[in-house]
């Protein structure tokens, strides 16, 4: 993420193209904000003259991959990079493999379903189905979350080892969205020993004040980890949690069944998250 471009970014500059290294990072960064970006924060924070901030946003801006808000004046990704992304995450064969289970449990619960797996440890997001009707939710297939902060996070995560889990934490942090959000290791550690006993993970406004979450993990052959699946909606929505929970399992065991067989079709590795799922075009 914006650490890791960083570090590539004050590399070697013999084999790369510094302005291209510029942009992405600014990608990277409008990513990141829930509100958008001023031009101000975006050259303050990548280091960046303000010429060649705006001139980059203005590229952007020309060619649909970032929008500019002509109330507050801040910055945001553009419909056409989001339409790009869709595209990249569409050929995954668990995108594919889910669709039926992600519907069915939309409409038996009526809520908005998420799928997600875990990549340079963070939550991203490979497919949405939102409920006719369901308030409307700040998520997107290809957005990226916090795994200490949503369902989905703590349900890929729960079962890492103490030592995998604090690499993570001191890789990626801990950032605090609202008083009910998980600001401590140990507070994490708990968390994820109830996913054990449970089988699912909650969100309970710690992400989004009024919005609950329900996670449940998606299991490969040998039994590990490689996605997640959750429904969203109001508190009030979610007031029963452990019938909501019951169901959101489900689905993800009829998932996990799904790449099981998928795998010893294809002779897949055990290990992978996307990429264990791609198909050939």
């Amino acid at each position: 993420m914006l650490t890791f471009a960083m570090n590539a970014w004050t590399g070697p500059k013999t084999q790369s193209v510094p302005a291209l290294e510029r942009g992405l990072l600014i990608l990277e960064y409008l990513a990141q904000s829930r509100r958008g970006v001023t031009l101000s924060q975006l050259t303050r924070k990548l280091q960046l003259p303000r010429s060649t901030g705006h001139a980059l946003l203005l590229t952007y801006q020309r060619t649909g991959y970032v929008q500019r808000c002509e109330k507050t004046g801040r910055y945001c990704l553009g419909l056409r990079l989001q339409a790009l992304a869709n595209q990249a995450l569409g050929g995954t064969s668990l995108r594919s493999q889910a669709a039926t289970i992600l519907h069915q449990l939309m409409q038996d619960s009526g809520l908005t379903v998420h799928l997600a797996v875990m990549e340079e440890g963070e939550v991203i997001l490979i497919d949405r189905v939102e409920a006719p009707g369901a308030p409307h939710l700040a998520t997107w297939i290809g957005k990226r979350m916090g795994l200490h902060c949503t369902a989905l996070g703590k349900a890929l995560i729960a079962e890492l080892s103490t030592s995998a889990l604090d690499e993570l934490i001191g890789k990626q942090g801990m950032m605090r969205h609202n008083e009910n959000t998980i600001a401590s290791r140990r507070a994490l550690r708990l968390a994820c020993e109830q996913v054990q006993q449970l089988g699912y993970a909650i969100d309970d406004e710690e992400e989004e004040i009024g919005v609950r979450c329900i996670g449940a993990p998606v299991r490969n052959g040998t039994g590990e980890v490689v996605a997640a699946i959750s429904i969203s909606g109001t508190k009030a929505e979610l007031e029963n949690i452990p019938a909501r929970a019951a169901r959101v399992m489900d689905a993800a065991a009829a998932l996990s069944q799904q790449i099981s067989a998928f795998s010893q079709e294809r002779q897949l590795p055990s290990r992978g998250l996307v990429q264990a799922f791609q198909v050939e075009a």
